[in-house]
């Protein structure tokens, strides 16, 4: 059975009815679909950060005009719907696994790398005077039960030895200049990383990469892929491209049979998120949450959320197989009701905003960067829920591949994408993991 999201839309669907969209101001312009058949050097297909990031790069640093093809709108999927961490993540394994492959060296040179992709973003919004909503730098990693503290001092000593610094937050501390929950027993205070507004960053990296040369092609999803000769012919409804070389660039919101190269490698899991109306002075105090600063906790299905410069709060969640009118309710109330148990003042706060989206995972818990079988076809893909950074780091990464300048992923990206044992039974996989991660959670 093939894996495919169920909201993939159709080429005139409207964004999600999410806060990013009401608050992001006008769309895209010069976004024209596929009219007829076109001839061009490189085709991207997928139109959030990835691709976007890729043709910013091509055109800024090759002189490459690339043309890119979203099913939609411009970073109609998850780079419209997530939460805004910009992030050092860099896939799930834990950092001893690091060291154990490639050293304590190798370890260090990781994080460097997730620094890299924070600082890439940094970077975009000062150069192409991207206006994003940009928070203050720094995050704070809670310790969700008492026995994760001690994991918040482990991980503090790592980021240290790589030159992040860092400091443990003791409850008292964290609840006198940042935040109180009923969930917070200590904390990671990590000196990188902040919070922005997605779909503001994305339509002005598109805007950026339009001034580089790039053309953004809305409405025109890739319906069939084949070759003639030296060229990928990619079939959308409203015509032909024929392309010399093709970036995969569609994450969460790719579909088992895009390429054969895909199938059976991609599991795309939902992530939640829901917002409230702006609290008044008095509510932000009686929840005594003091920053603007974006959260995460220690769980495995991690929630993360953050006070908006509006002063909503943000409130985002893993959860959740299906995409349907009742599950999203389902959803909706279990958040709700996850919130307040965390921040008992906000019980009479209204939630005016929810929406859902498909992160995108890999089989080793990794992101990946890399080319086919066939040297001419290239993506990056399973970005594991850390897709602002990352992914606009890996769309320069793939610029470098396309354009012959080899590429500077380093050796965990650069892995192949492995497939899944039996990919038919993906959903079950994700099922008992829940079970598993949530016993873990809560009790261990």
């Amino acid at each position: 059975m093939a894996i495919n999201p169920t909201d993939l839309g159709r080429p005139d669907s409207p964004h999600v009815g999410s806060y990013w969209a009401a608050t992001a101001g006008p769309e895209v312009e010069r976004t024209d679909p596929i009219a007829g058949d076109i001839e061009v050097e490189v085709a991207i297909i997928g139109g959030g950060y990835t691709g976007l990031s890729a043709a910013y790069h091509l055109g800024r640093d090759f002189g490459i005009a690339a043309h890119v093809l979203e099913a939609n709108r411009i970073a109609w999927g998850c780079s419209g719907r997530n939460g805004g961490f910009c992030s050092i993540g860099i896939g799930k394994e834990d950092y001893g696994a690091w060291v154990e492959r490639w050293g304590a060296d190798g370890a260090r040179a990781l994080i460097g790398q997730g620094v890299e992709g924070v600082r890439t973003v940094r970077g975009l919004l000062a150069a192409e005077a991207i206006e994003a909503d940009a928070t203050p730098t720094g995050a704070i990693e809670l310790a969700h039960k008492p026995n994760r503290v001690a994991g918040l001092h482990a991980r503090q000593q790592r980021l240290e030895a790589a030159g992040l610094p860092c400091r443990v937050l003791s409850k008292a501390e964290l609840e006198q200049t940042y935040l109180v929950s009923r969930e917070a027993h200590g904390a990671l205070h990590v000196e990188e990383g902040f919070g922005l507004h997605p779909l503001r960053y994305a339509r002005g990296l598109a805007r950026a990469a339009q001034r580089r040369g790039a053309f953004l092609h809305a409405a025109s999803p890739v319906t069939a892929w084949g070759r003639d000769g030296e060229q990928h012919v990619l079939v959308t409804p409203g015509g032909r491209v024929r392309a010399r070389q093709v970036i995969i660039a569609t994450n969460g919101y790719t579909g088992d049979t895009l390429h054969p190269m895909l199938d059976g490698r991609l599991l795309p899991v939902l992530s939640n998120i829901i917002v409230t109306r702006p609290l008044v002075d008095a509510e932000r105090e009686a929840a005594g949450w003091r920053t603007y600063l974006k959260v995460s906790d220690s769980r495995r299905l991690l929630f993360y959320y953050r006070l908006l410069p509006d002063n909503r709060v943000m409130f985002g969640a893993r959860g959740g197989i299906h995409d349907n009118p009742e599950a999203n309710q389902r959803n909706k109330a279990w958040m709700q009701r996850r919130l307040v148990q965390m921040f008992p003042t906000l019980s009479t706060v209204e939630i005016e905003f929810f929406w859902r989206g498909w992160v995108c995972l890999a089989y080793d818990r990794n992101p990946h960067v890399g080319t086919t079988d066939d040297p001419t076809v290239h993506y990056a893909l399973a970005y594991m829920g850390s897709g602002v950074a990352l992914a606009t780091l890996c769309g320069r990464y793939l610029a470098q591949r396309v354009a012959g300048a080899g590429s500077e992923a380093g050796p965990l990206l650069s892995r192949p994408l492995p497939r899944f044992p039996l990919p038919a039974l993906r959903r079950w996989y994700q099922r008992a993991a829940y079970a598993w991660y949530g016993i873990k959670d809560e009790w261990l």
